[in-house]
């Protein structure tokens, strides 16, 4: 009985590793600019909007919502437009500390020159939405339209501002040629949503984003202590003989900023069609550490990179390279996401097409992402998260295929992100815990991380145990260790090592709970030892 039971669970563990990716949206027309939010007090329970077509002529704003990890999905919920005439896109979503979910959008007619940017709320997970929030209009900056590419972000920080929700948006191109200059935009509720106040620039005197980038688009992020951030792009002679990327800070709820260069650069972007857009992220861990994603042509091909900073934004790093095919190959790399776990490891994901057939936009892609644990200095090996090679499909020279979407929460990555391979646009979902594709790294293999000696992580024994077995390993020097616990869906369920440890051998023992002192059943399980940038996994099985 026994031997049939571990045959099964093995069984389901190798579904579990290459399960295949899920089709969310399953549309018939067009499905784009998919945006995941993970309740940060549930990470079970996640959402899903996206912009997709039910006829030929206005698209809506579509939702789903899963209770159970992405297990089973809601039925699609259809947005409801303001103007039986509008049109929506743009969605983008985020939770407040009350397990509220908030979903902000555009909703317009580009031929009446009217909309506006709206939030709705919803108060059971995602399941249903209350009626709009107007929070910009199209006429509220006369000629300027200022209401495309909405980003929400909702201080969770739990102090003076906490609840406070960020709306930035931008000048559009849709309602054609707009006389400069151009702006980023801030829009701010201090009432959780039930209304917004008066909008600003982002940019002024002296940090312009001036009148050569019609859509100079903020990207917002608030830090773990409520201090409001948003990066966006500048050309200005006169402040700079280059483009450059300012940081803009309000830590008074959006009362008053402040300003710094994150980098100038004189390389442009000259691919038409690309989705070259970029993100800035703040680590919950950290409040002083912002992280920003860019692509560049640096080496002659698009690639992503990041730069960041641990003085709030002060001085920032050099750029770091994240995809690792060969450098300067002739493959482009776009569509760009990333995002924090709470323990401060770090996700980026982008469509990747270092296994298409050529050097252009309009090549086979894959979508691919890499993970650095906090504290290590580099990325692990870069994995892929689709399960295809899609071929290229002239919908996506498109606009409304803009980006892609990632959530790592609890050391699993979530993701979402639209592509052809059924012949149409269609958003696909994957989640997968990140032990699945972080390995120990051994600094002769030329990944280096700045650790010379062995880290050793032994199987545990017994092996089936029950009730309890130890967990075993060396460490070179004296570190930081932590020994976490996963069940075969890749939730966190115990850890049970967490702080400083001499160098030698180390042993611990796992008695089958979890945090709550509840006994987990009969199945596989891991245990993943992290220690100076290492990290080790390996599945184990109870069996009662």
């Amino acid at each position: 009985m026994k031997t049939a039971l571990i045959v099964f669970l093995i069984f389901m563990i190798v579904t579990f590793f290459y399960g295949g990716n899920i089709n969310i949206s399953q549309g018939s027309i067009f499905d784009g600019e998919p945006y995941l939010a993970v309740n940060p007090s549930n990470p079970r329970h996640i959402v899903i909007a996206w912009l997709g077509y039910i006829d030929s002529t206005r698209a809506r704003i579509k939702t789903r919502v899963s209770f159970d990890a992405g297990n089973t999905w809601s039925n699609i919920n259809l947005i409801d437009h303001v103007n039986p005439f509008y049109g929506s896109a743009d969605p983008s979503l985020d939770f407040d500390n009350n397990g509220n979910v908030y979903l902000c959008y555009i909703d317009f007619n580009r031929f009446r020159f009217s909309g506006a940017v709206y939030v709705r709320k919803s108060v059971d997970g995602g399941l249903t939405w209350g009626n709009p929030v107007e929070v910009i209009n199209a006429h509220s900056e006369q000629g300027k339209f200022p209401i495309d590419r909405p980003w929400i972000s909702i201080d969770r920080s739990g102090g003076v501002y906490d609840g406070y929700i960020y709306v930035t948006t931008m000048n559009p191109t849709v309602f054609g040629p707009l006389s400069p200059p151009y702006h980023p935009y801030l829009t701010v509720s201090a009432d959780g949503g039930n209304s917004f106040g008066q909008w600003s620039h982002l940019d002024t005197l002296n940090w312009l984003a001036g009148n050569f980038i019609p859509q100079p688009m903020p990207t917002p992020s608030v830090s773990s202590d409520g201090t409001f951030n948003a990066v966006y792009p500048s050309l200005v002679f006169t402040q700079n003989s280059q483009s450059q990327f300012i940081l803009v800070s309000s830590n008074d709820g959006g009362n008053s900023f402040a300003y710094h260069s994150v980098f100038s650069t004189p390389r442009l972007l000259q691919d038409s069609v690309a989705k070259k857009g970029y993100l800035l992220r703040t680590d919950p861990s950290n409040a002083d550490h912002r992280a920003f994603f860019y692509i560049d042509n640096l080496y002659g091909d698009f690639d992503i990179f990041m730069r960041e900073s641990f003085d709030k934004g002060a001085t920032l790093s050099e750029g770091v390279r994240i995809n690792d095919d060969p450098i300067g190959n002739n493959r482009m790399q776009d569509l760009l996401w990333a995002d924090f776990d709470t323990n401060g490891d770090l996700a980026v994901s982008w469509r990747d097409r270092r296994n298409g057939a050529d050097s252009t936009y309009s090549t086979s892609y894959e979508i691919w992402g890499a993970v650095r644990l906090k504290n290590s200095a580099d990325f692990f090996t870069n994995f892929r998260i689709s399960d295809t090679l899609v071929a290229y499909d002239s919908i996506l020279a498109r606009s409304g295929n803009d980006f892609m979407s990632v959530k790592l929460m609890n050391d699993t990555l979530n993701a979402a992100w639209g592509d052809t391979r059924d012949g149409r646009l269609n958003i696909w979902f994957q989640r997968m815990a990140i032990s699945q594709v972080v390995t120990s790294i051994d600094p002769s293999s030329g990944n280096k991380i700045g650790v010379a000696d062995k880290f050793l992580v032994y199987q545990n024994y017994p092996n089936p145990f029950n009730p309890s077995t130890t967990i075993s390993y060396d460490l070179p020097r004296s570190s930081r260790v932590r020994v976490i616990i996963y069940d075969v869906r890749g939730d966190l369920l115990k850890t049970i090592v967490n702080g400083n440890q001499s160098a030698g051998r180390h042993s611990v023992i796992w008695d089958g709970r979890d945090e709550n002192g509840i006994q987990a059943g009969s199945g596989i399980y891991f245990y993943r030892i992290i220690s100076s940038g290492f990290s080790q996994t390996r599945k184990m099985l109870l069996i009662k």
